[in-house]
């Protein structure tokens, strides 16, 4: 789950989107933008930029000019940790002209002291100030009608909202607009989100080909659906028909292992639940790879795995990094691992392996994928064809960059997506469709319309616009969390000890809302 950091005193949220388009003309709206001339170094103006304009003109929801360029910057997670604040960004640049760019840079103001905490897609440098960020090799140019997507977590003596940056490129200078008050901020992240959904139906020719699987009537999933299977970028039943996996994951099993038993996992049942994810964290909290007991762990998995089989379920087996951020830091752990739950599991229809949770911290796609073409051939030596779920980088968001280059020589191969709705909005869809138009099969193994720390508001509008897509698209997906813990993406309400036989009024608002779509 992104940025389950339990120990950070803080969770601030979304900040906002700072966006700034140039060049160009486009359509626009009465009083929805000013222009401001951005001057070079000699003092001559070099042209015109749209500038986020009052608080009074962005609640009209006009979307400034498209240029050539489109800039963003957004902070979607902040916290307090020791006497430094720490904040996440994530910034995007694209390319709408008809030519190729190249030699990016950005620079953005900083406060002093500020030190660098992680960083991704780029070369960064701090200098008094100013921190610089410049390509690395696999991103140098900025092909027409593409984006770059980079990200960073910044930490720094005070609360800092990174309105001053500039992008240099072609010779050129693209600059933020001006500092918006926190009311035009909101405003305009919605506009933005807003403006990358699309309402295209699905591009996969399968997907139009295929008959979509009915809900169960009579009989479980696993009887009525048996072993499930890859085709095109659909999971598919023993049938070929279309199949969505309807799912609840546990929290961390090492957490809460009392919530792993049958008769929970059947109560979820009556509402649709097809799938347990079985969330097992390798480092937090006596994880499998630190501290924990990887005997007792291995046996709840177990219990786990025994009671959806005899419900009827499908059910993952999750290799939940998260702080340890890179797959590989513990991969000869996930061999062995694998080997052993493959040989164990080989004959079950049921199971389900997800090799890598959230691959973060500045992680790339070709360090997750050397990971895979490791860890999958092991599975396979003793399972041939169950499902293997691979997660993306940035905290299993970047789907669209795994679709570039995805993984070769193996079937079965599915690629997740993660979702909190209250952060995670119109961008992320945005990258879901386009891998999916680029032949990627994903699957939403963890979402929640709370924010990104699993906690805070929820945000029903943009949940519904996720369900939207994983509908049209007939995605998979799960929900985080089976538990009690006091946290709104939490199942059941935090005053509910009981860990079975649950009621209505026993599980919480987004819990209740999960519910209410798996049982459509």
């Amino acid at each position: 789950m992104n940025y389950k950091i339990h120990k950070f005193l803080i969770l601030i949220g979304l900040i906002g989107i700072m966006m700034v388009s140039v060049i160009g003309c486009g359509k626009k709206e009465e009083n929805a933008t000013t222009q401001t001339e951005i001057t070079s170094e000699d003092g001559n103006a070099t042209e015109q930029i749209d500038e986020i304009g009052s608080s009074e003109a962005n609640s009209s929801k006009a979307i400034a000019n498209t240029g050539d360029y489109t800039f963003t910057l957004a902070s979607n997670n902040s916290w307090e940790s020791g006497d430094m604040v720490y904040i996440q960004y994530d910034c995007i640049i694209k390319n709408h002209s008809d030519v190729n760019g190249s030699d990016w840079k950005i620079t953005i103001d900083v406060p002093q002291g500020s030190k660098l905490d992680n960083g991704w897609n780029g070369e960064y440098e701090i200098s008094g100030d100013k921190l610089i960020i410049t390509p690395v090799d696999y991103n140098k140019e900025v092909v027409s009608g593409a984006e770059i997507p980079i990200g960073f977590i910044l930490a720094t003596p005070e609360s800092f909202s990174a309105d001053k940056a500039v992008l240099e490129i072609g010779g050129n200078q693209y600059a933020l607009g001006e500092n918006e008050s926190p009311t035009a901020k909101t405003e305009n992240t919605e506009v933005t989100n807003d403006a990358k959904d699309t309402t295209t139906e699905p591009v996969d020719k399968e997907t139009s080909d295929k008959k979509v699987a009915t809900k169960d009537i009579s009989g479980t999933p696993v009887a009525n659906h048996g072993a499930l299977s890859v085709e095109g970028t659909n999971i598919v039943d023993k049938n070929g028909d279309i199949f969505q996996l309807q799912g609840v994951s546990t929290h961390g099993i090492n957490w809460f292992p009392e919530y792993v038993n049958k008769e929970a996992f059947s109560d979820l049942s009556k509402y649709g639940v097809n799938a347990i994810r079985l969330a097992m964290y390798t480092v937090d909290y006596n994880g499998y790879c630190e501290g924990g007991s990887q005997a007792n762990l291995e046996a709840t998995i177990d219990k786990g795995v025994q009671a959806c089989t005899e419900l009827g379920m499908y059910v993952i087996i999750d290799w939940h990094i998260l702080n340890d951020k890179d797959p590989n830091v513990h991969k000869d752990s996930a061999i062995q691992f694998f080997e052993k739950m493959s040989k164990k599991y080989a004959d079950y229809d049921n199971v389900l392996y997800e090799i890598c949770n959230e691959p973060n911290g500045g992680t790339t796609w070709e360090s997750v994928k050397s990971y895979a073409e490791e860890v999958i051939p092991v599975i396979r030596t003793n399972d041939k064809d169950a499902l293997i779920i691979v997660g993306t980088p940035n905290w299993s968001q970047d789907v669209d960059v795994a679709s570039n280059n995805p993984i070769q020589g193996q079937k079965n191969i599915v690629y997740a997506v993660h979702f909190y709705a209250a952060t995670h909005q119109g961008n992320i869809r945005s990258k879901v469709e386009t891998a999916i138009g680029n032949g990627l099969p994903v699957i939403v193994s963890e979402s929640n319309i709370s924010e990104a720390s699993g906690n805070g508001a929820l945000n029903y509008d943009e949940g519904e616009k996720w369900m939207d897509l994983i509908d049209r698209y007939h995605l998979s997906c799960f929900a985080w969390s089976l538990g009690n813990k006091d946290e709104t993406s939490s199942f059941l309400k935090a005053n509910v000890s009981k860990t079975s036989g649950f009621s209505e009024g026993d599980f919480s608002d987004s819990g209740k809302w999960y519910l209410e779509h798996y049982s459509k």
